[in-house]
């Protein structure tokens, strides 16, 4: 019966120092950890760790969020880990799946959590809305590249001195940029 922390956090420049000294406390034997969104189930860490468990072993989590952000994936990982034997336990809403009021009560949050994420991009939507009317958006907008430069270089890639990887580089725009640039210009 072991003690098995999954922590997330959604991006490489946060921290997530705080859960892991929130978790110690349960003396964790093996810990998961990663830095990726958490919007979807498609995360290497937790696939590892949902291998990993066995009967009798506990997952401890800071909070729903960290294990998943919308209630249909939150509710299918704690299927399979109930379907395993493995109990779920949350430090922020204090709550252990082993009892059949942990259960309830992790419907209803998990509904909660995914109704605030929710709220929280459609402010976000409302908030880029209002910056693109004021002139004062800057996201989503192509890198700009004089003809002169990107001749020089297509010239290049069609000689095969460069393949696209190098070319995209030389450009310093993404693969995916490229892509879209060689097919506004007729060339892909």
């Amino acid at each position: 019966m072991a003690h098995i922390a999954y922590v997330r956090v959604s991006t490489a420049e946060q921290n997530e120092a705080r859960q892991i000294e929130a978790l110690k406390k349960h003396g964790i034997d093996k810990w998961f950890t990663e830095k990726v969104s958490g919007k979807n189930m498609n995360r290497p860490q937790l696939k590892a760790m949902l291998d990993y468990v066995r009967e009798g072993d506990t997952v401890y989590i800071h909070d729903f969020s960290r294990l998943a952000r919308s209630t249909k994936d939150l509710l299918a990982i704690v299927d399979q880990l109930q379907k395993k034997g493995v109990h779920l336990v949350s430090n922020k809403e204090n709550l252990d799946t082993s009892t059949s009021n942990g259960r309830l009560m992790l419907t209803m949050i998990a509904a909660i959590n995914e109704f605030e994420r929710e709220n929280l991009l459609e402010r976000q939507r409302e908030g880029i809305a209002i910056a693109k009317a004021a002139g004062k958006f800057k996201g989503g907008q192509v890198k700009r590249i004089d003809d002169k430069t990107f001749c020089a270089a297509y010239d290049r890639y069609q000689h095969r001195e460069l393949n696209k990887t190098q070319l995209a580089a030389e450009l310093k725009i993404s693969r995916p940029t490229l892509d879209k640039m060689l097919k506004d210009r007729g060339l892909a």
